[in-house]
């Protein structure tokens, strides 16, 4: 089956980039048509309003700014929200970058490494295929989700193990925002007084440590100790609502 031809502005402010960009297009994507290219914002969207491409291929970084691009693609998507955005990024560090414009709305991301771009990644953004990257960021996706998954199931093992259950975790999560027994025995979902949570501490603290670690353990070494073990996540630590 033939590939279905589309139409391409590339948005690329290196002169020699966007050169060998429209070679890669010209040689081993022929079915893209590139109907103008930008170096920068300005010269960006009167070329959108002429004429309505398929895709728009976007560098992030224009003119030393690297959030220049972020805004484009949430304006595209605002106003143009059937055209494809695939950015085309040398930003191969700056993850913090790749989720803002993941979340303005890119299509995918390619970067300026490894495959470079490919007819593969071009097609799957035009058939629909949302978020298509290639392998320098897929690599580092992957890892950063099986150290999530990997966390998770410590943490599922630890509470089995050391029997925590839900006002353990409430109590211990609490104590690590810097709550006192008195704030926490006002909260709303936990129905102790002081002297039951004194005694839930104690309880905990012997679960946790060993005999010979029990001593002088005080609320924050139980709260680090709950950490280290990952009963506490510490990118969840957030209070209940009271």
């Amino acid at each position: 089956m033939e590939d279905k031809n589309f139409k391409v502005i590339i948005v690329e402010d290196v002169k020699l980039e966007l050169k060998g960009t429209e070679e890669i297009f010209r040689h081993e994507i022929p079915n893209v048509e590139v109907i103008g290219t930008a170096m920068t914002e300005k010269e960006f969207w009167p070329l959108i309003e002429a004429q309505q491409p398929d895709m728009v291929l976007l560098d992030l970084g224009l003119g030393g700014s690297t959030t220049i691009g972020v805004d484009i693609c949430y304006n595209i998507r605002k106003k143009y929200p059937s055209v494809r955005v695939l950015i085309f990024t040398g930003e191969i560090l700056n993850e913090k970058l790749w989720v803002d414009v993941l979340n303005a709305g890119a299509d995918g991301i390619i970067l300026k490494t490894g495959e470079l771009l490919t007819k593969t990644d071009v097609q799957a953004v035009m058939d629909g295929k949302k978020l298509v990257f290639n392998y320098p960021i897929l690599d580092k996706i992957v890892n950063r989700f099986k150290q999530s998954v990997a966390n998770d199931a410590r943490r599922q093992e630890a509470v089995i193990s050391y029997d925590i259950d839900e006002y353990d975790e409430r109590f211990l999560r609490h104590l690590a925002l810097g709550y006192t027994k008195d704030m926490i025995a006002s909260l709303k979902g936990m129905p102790f007084g002081v002297k039951s949570l004194e005694k839930r501490q104690n309880d905990l603290i012997s679960r946790l440590f060993s005999d010979s670690e029990k001593s002088g353990v005080n609320a924050t070494r139980l709260v680090v100790r709950a950490l280290e073990l990952r009963i506490l996540d510490i990118d969840k630590l957030e209070p209940d609502e009271e």
